[in-house]
């Protein structure tokens, strides 16, 4: 008679859930796609260095009494003529380390990028959900004002936004305002692919069986919207969301160059770029040169990554 006796089920070890979700096959599309982990660096290195500014950067480029003129135009590694003060990425007309400037103005940056794409993602999540399951007139109006603002560039709308909420924001708190009214004015401009997107899939989503089940038990619209359909149609809003973040960024430097954005007491990269544009042909190439770098690869590294988690998250593309 055999002495080997076999263990309950309940007695084997059950793989960890870090475990699970590092065997799953998200985890192994990752771990096999060169490109993604690069991109994921470069955006981690990118955004801690952003959010740890105050302690990384060698100087505050914002606090005058820091600054020294006499450091105005140092290139690069080079010693200073007058102070000897060396910079690593060089210093602008101001004298303000190009460096510490770029880490700072990266924040803003980052900070107008992220909050406008969630701003836009909860109007598009929500007024999709709603044409969608509503229909009707409803539908119809949402789908209308969307397709209107389609025909024009998004960064035109932004740039009529942020000129009518400027134009009645009072002119003591124009410049501690336009920070969230650029938030705003590149939100309403983006909502659009959102709405389409979340309206096309819950479409699919309001007939199938779980819905119609949710509405005999007595289920309202509002909890079967978000709390049934919502979590269905997450998958497409992740992907055109990490896609966004990278033309929100550069709607943000493209309305800060063009001297409609950030106001020049927290300039962000696009401000920087403004500056350094004006120094081009004088030879001070590098306060230009090392924020717009900078601003290209933060922004493909987003690109790249919404474009694997695309493909990873859609089967039929792989």
């Amino acid at each position: 008679m055999s002495d080997v006796t076999e263990k309950p089920a309940s007695d084997v070890a059950q793989p960890s859930r870090l475990a699970q979700m590092w065997d799953s096959d998200f985890a192994y599309a990752f771990r096999h796609s060169p490109v993604a982990i690069v991109a994921l660096l470069v955006v981690l290195v990118l955004f801690l260095a952003a959010l740890f500014a105050p302690w990384i950067a060698p100087h505050n480029p914002f606090d005058p009494a820091t600054l020294n003129l006499m450091n105005g135009f140092t290139p690069p590694g080079q010693p200073n003529a007058f102070t000897q003060d060396t910079f690593l990425l060089g210093t602008d007309d101001q004298g303000r380390d190009v460096f510490s400037t770029i880490l700072y103005g990266m924040r803003i940056s980052l900070f107008v990028g992220i909050s406008a794409v969630l701003l836009a993602m909860v109007i598009g999540v929500v007024l999709g959900l709603v044409a969608a399951y509503v229909g009707g007139w409803v539908e119809t109006l949402i789908m209308r004002v969307a397709d209107v603002q389609l025909t024009f560039p998004a960064i035109l709308v932004a740039m009529l936004i942020f000129g009518i909420a400027k134009g009645i924001t009072p002119p003591e708190y124009r410049n501690q305002m336009a920070i969230w009214v650029l938030i705003v004015a590149i939100a309403l401009s983006d909502w659009v692919q959102f709405a389409r997107v979340v309206r096309g899939a819950a479409l699919v989503e309001k007939n199938k069986e779980y819905v119609q089940a949710a509405r005999l038990i007595g289920r309202g619209p509002l909890p079967i919207m978000f709390r049934h359909i919502l979590p269905n149609v997450l998958s497409p809003v992740l992907v055109i969301s990490t896609i966004s973040l990278a033309l929100a960024i550069i709607a943000e430097a493209t309305l800060s160059f063009l001297g409609v954005g950030a106001p020049p007491t927290q300039p962000s990269l696009g401000t920087l770029i403004r500056i350094g544009q004006g120094f081009l042909f004088s030879g001070e190439w590098w306060i230009l040169f090392f924020p717009a770098i900078t601003l290209l690869a933060l922004a493909l590294s987003v690109n790249l990554l919404g474009d694997w988690l695309r493909d990873a998250l859609n089967p039929k593309l792989r």
